[in-house]
């Protein structure tokens, strides 16, 4: 029997514990011999990555408790592990170490670098082996100083036999630090070649890059580094050696990341498959791998305009075939193995798992099973849709309903909505099984994700709208999305929220600043944000998006005004609506101090708020007990300000 109640007072199988042990997901695929590795997380034991296997009763850890498989490279991280049948390589997330270990041995892990003179300040990722020189080649990113922008990053060969863990002089750099930033290299077929990316500032990865060719010496050193392809306004996030000696890259000098064989001498390229849509995305984390080259030539690849199926691409035709199935997100994680393509996926209605395809006619699971939580009529179903913004710019979105088994709203009475906005900002929503959204549509309350101008997915065109236009076009699109559900009857236009966390935190303090956003949401949760545009320059983040804003805004330079105008910290005066700020106190991106700042400004002029502050997190939160408190207070917040009883929300205490 269904009941009548009220929005976002339903009762609902989805608690905020599931929602805490069901966070985050699998990523950084890797071959061991015939079996394929992952890690995944583990929030019920303090946060950490566990390196886990295929068992026969689901992952089994590699490792115990505390060894971490992560890494801080650019404070993201980066591709973290590298392994063999006889030895596995991985970074410890504690003291950002590179660790030895032989699997099914009794010994500990070993160290292979040293102890930096600045704690956690020799970082490693995206490894490759090299076991006949006795040395694993990796991105080295090393801070020299105290400020986060004191860093240089090379690519350094380190020995596997620990020579170099008592002895920085053991370590061999392979490039000079002439480049900001560097990927890990990719080795040719013979080993006489090596391949990586690199850029410089104030570009970002998903602006220009540059791809780098060397000879590799018997000796195992870099020869005759030169740049084959990209620049300034071409993105090159990834490159992969082909069998027959060639490249196969991912560039968007079209404008979409399409898939390229290039030659490595002349750097002429062809395309393998022209199409308007992403065969890549932003290179947020070095390693992420949107493509595979197979055995035979043909190309495992991510693609899609607005999602990310898998296709295998055939060279010769130029033809590109999806693999069967329910799953339509990959993450940018493949492996080959036996001629199958195994990879990480998820869909609307399922969690990532993995899954393993033939190439052909059959696609399969094999690790980290989708299981049902509570029964799948708890979960949001998305819709996905284009609403016109300012000017009549198409705003891409996708809606969840409240939707429960049991309950109904009012008839006549439209619910309540928040509108969700993603980090990056060179980011987008994924269509994933996510309990959190289940969480509140399942309450009743209506979640809406918005890729604004600026998101990925849909072209360069589409991702350059941000251009000097931060906290414009992402607050305004947001607006109008939100209007427009309210206009057509599908929200409340009295009970609308806006939330995000990091950039999405930034865009939700800004919809409560911005004449753009005026008046429309009646509460926000800001997660982790930026606040102050001039804070967060240089010395007032971490490096790798230090320059961010120059393009994002423009050099400070030149534009001041804009960073004064745009930033929520210098417009408390404009902020009525209650909001719940959420913050973790080891967060190297969006520090502390950005909220202590915002939140002096805003003493004495009664806005309802709460801040929570988390020990131990960093940017975003891993911690279960983090988890169930950061959405139990957004529900919280919810349930004040849309006047609703809702047992299983946080006694907020809002401070005015």
């Amino acid at each position: 029997m269904v009941t009548i109640a009220t929005y976002g007072a339903w009762r609902s199988q989805v608690t905020a514990e599931l929602v805490a042990r069901a966070d985050g997901r699998p990523a950084f695929l890797g071959r061991v011999g015939d079996e394929v590795w992952w890690t995944e997380p583990r929030p019920s034991e303090g946060g950490r990555r566990a390196l886990v296997r295929p068992g026969a009763d689901g992952p089994r850890a590699v490792l115990p408790e505390p060894w971490n498989v992560r890494n801080r490279v650019h404070e993201y991280g980066g591709a973290p592990w590298v392994g063999s049948e006889s030895l596995i390589v991985f970074s410890n997330f504690d003291d950002q170490r590179l660790y030895r270990y032989e699997p099914g041995s009794e010994a500990d892990p070993a160290p292979l670098t040293p102890v930096p003179r600045i704690p956690g300040g020799l970082r490693w990722c995206d490894m490759a082996l090299d076991p006949g020189r006795g040395e694993v080649w990796a991105a080295m990113e090393e801070f020299t100083g105290e400020r986060p922008t004191d860093v240089r990053r090379t690519i350094a060969a380190v020995p596997l036999d620990g020579s170099a863990a008592a002895d920085r002089g053991a370590l061999r750099e392979l490039t000079g630090d002439r480049y900001r930033f560097t990927t890990g290299p990719r080795i040719s077929p013979d080993r006489k070649r090596a391949v990586w990316i690199a850029w410089n500032h104030p570009d970002m990865p998903w602006d220009g890059t540059e791809l780098r060719t060397a000879a590799v010496t018997d000796a195992g050193a870099f020869e005759d580094a030169r740049t084959v392809a990209g620049g300034r306004e071409e993105s090159i996030p990834q490159a992969e050696w082909a069998p027959d000696g060639s490249l196969v890259v991912a560039s968007d000098r079209t404008g979409w990341w399409n898939l390229y064989r290039l030659d490595p001498d002349s750097g002429r390229a062809v395309g393998l498959h022209p199409a308007e849509e992403e065969f890549a995305g932003p290179l947020w984390t070095i390693g992420s791998q949107w493509f595979e080259v197979l055995d035979d030539g043909r190309i495992a690849c991510i693609h899609g305009r607005g999602e990310a199926r898998l296709g295998l691409l055939d060279p010769a035709t130029g033809t590109v075939t999806d693999a069967p199935g329910p799953w339509t997100e990959w993450a940018p994680t493949l492996v080959s193995n036996g001629g199958r393509i195994i990879g990480l996926a998820g869909g609307p209605s399922r969690d990532y798992e993995i899954v393993a395809w033939d190439g052909a006619g059959t696609a399969e699971v094999v690790g980290r099973e989708h299981v049902d939580r509570v029964d799948p009529a708890y979960y949001p179903e998305p819709e996905h849709r284009t609403f016109a913004g300012p000017g009549g710019r198409d705003v891409h979105a996708s809606v969840h309903r409240p939707r429960n088994p049991d309950f109904e709203g009012p008839e006549g009475e439209p619910p309540p909505f928040a509108v969700w906005v993603h980090g990056g900002p060179t980011g987008s929503h994924r269509s994933v099984l996510d309990l959190e959204i289940a969480y509140f549509t399942s309450r009743g309350i209506g979640v809406v994700e918005v890729d604004y101008g600026g998101s990925t997915g849909y072209g360069r065109e589409y991702r350059n709208r941000l251009r000097g236009r931060w906290g414009v076009v992402d607050v305004e699109d947001c607006a109008a999305v939100a209007r427009a559900l309210a206009a057509e009857g599908t929200a409340d236009g009295e009970r609308l929220a806006v939330r995000g966390g990091s950039a999405g935190g930034w865009t939700a303090a800004a919809s409560l600043t911005s004449p753009a956003a005026e008046g429309l949401y009646a509460c926000a949760a800001i997660m982790f944000p930026i606040l102050d545009l001039a804070g967060w320059l240089g010395i007032g983040t971490h490096d790798f998006e230090s320059r961010y804003l120059e393009s994002l805004v423009g050099p400070y330079e030149e534009v001041p005004e804009r960073y004064r105008d745009r930033s929520p910290v210098n417009h408390t005066d404009r902020i009525s609506a209650p909001f719940v700020l959420l913050q973790g106190l080891e967060d190297a991106i969006c520090p502390p101090e950005n909220c202590e700042r915002f939140l002096e400004r805003l003493r004495g002029r009664g806005v309802p708020h709460a801040y929570l502050a988390y020990e131990g997190e960093q940017h975003g939160f891993r911690m279960e007990s983090s988890i169930v408190s950061a959405v139990r207070s957004e529900f919280g917040l919810y349930a004040r300000t849309f006047g609703f009883d809702a047992p299983e929300a946080a006694a907020l205490e809002l401070r005015t």
